[in-house]
């Protein structure tokens, strides 16, 4: 099966991802945005903006609308998918999403603020039973009990796929206006207190019982940085980066919120403008 390829995943397509985007277009490299439905949340609820220079007193959302139409114009791709795993295979990339798959060379990640509450347990039995992606690794679970915990809508695509696989399934929707599940699922509309297990997870611990599993997976709106990319430096939560937005894993830049304080528009872009000539200039040094 052939994977579509690319010079450049730009991971976000927030204000820095965008200004990314533009960027290694505008040096001639092939390059597609993976980012939420919606461009983005935070810049659209922002009644004014006053500290962005040339655009005194403009809202949030007619902003955004201008960062969109440029975009546009450009051509470039915005695909509406979270990433659920970045794998590195020799010089290029392996970027995961939905049982999907696309091969780049260099890779920008500009998430946002990326701070979740963990459960109790759940960074310890990550990879020993708990997962961020089921179609990645439901199949390990085939006629087995498993739970998933979704923070949002889209996590019912994942437990009605999970459904035609697992033995037993209790999904737990942390979330208003549920949707179409399927009939095999049991649905608790408890939290999350936290998880057992030293070794492996065994039990999932509720506001009014403990299930025990053999598998259970959390989806939230994005995955953690440090989950997304294995091996990548984080401090304090935020990614570390040079003057380059280089991170510690060459073709692996970052920007925006992500890479941490202060958390202002014109630095997300500035950010965005550099990880973007960064990886277009990492690129042709390689070449």
């Amino acid at each position: 099966m052939e994977f579509p390829q690319y010079d450049i995943v730009v991971i976000g397509c927030g204000p820095a991802g965008l200004s990314a985007a533009i960027n290694t277009t505008i040096r001639n490299k092939k390059t597609v945005v993976f980012g939420g439905d919606f461009c983005s949340p935070k810049l659209h609820r922002a009644p004014h903006i006053n500290n962005y220079l040339g655009f005194w007193n403009i809202t949030g959302e007619e902003l955004r609308n201008k960062y969109l139409h440029h975009v546009q114009q450009l051509g470039i791709k915005v695909e509406q998918q979270k990433i659920d795993n970045i794998f590195p295979s020799g010089d290029t990339f392996n970027v995961v999403f939905k049982g999907n798959m696309v091969i780049c060379k260099a890779i920008i990640i500009a998430v946002g603020l990326q701070n979740p509450k963990f459960l109790p347990g759940e960074e310890e039995l990550l990879g020993k039973g708990v997962s961020y992606c089921a179609t990645c690794d439901g199949p390990l679970y085939r006629g087995k009990k498993v739970a998933l915990i979704g923070f949002t809508k889209e996590a019912e695509e994942d437990v009605n796929y999970l459904a035609d696989i697992a033995e037993q399934i209790v999904y737990l929707p942390l979330y208003e206006g549920l949707g179409d599940i399927n009939k095999k699922v049991r649905l608790l509309k408890e939290k999350p207190k936290s998880l057992l297990g030293k070794e492996r997870l065994q039990a999932l611990e509720t506001e009014g019982e403990t299930l025990e599993l053999d598998g259970l997976f959390i989806i939230r709106d994005n995955i953690p940085p440090a989950q997304l990319l294995q091996g990548l430096e984080l401090k304090q939560n935020a990614i570390v980066v040079d003057r380059k937005m280089a991170t510690n894993i060459p073709g692996v830049f970052a920007a925006g919120d992500c890479t941490g304080p202060p958390y202002q528009l014109a630095k997300a872009v500035g950010e965005g403008a550099v990880a973007g000539l960064s990886a277009a200039g990492f690129l042709d040094e390689r070449n």
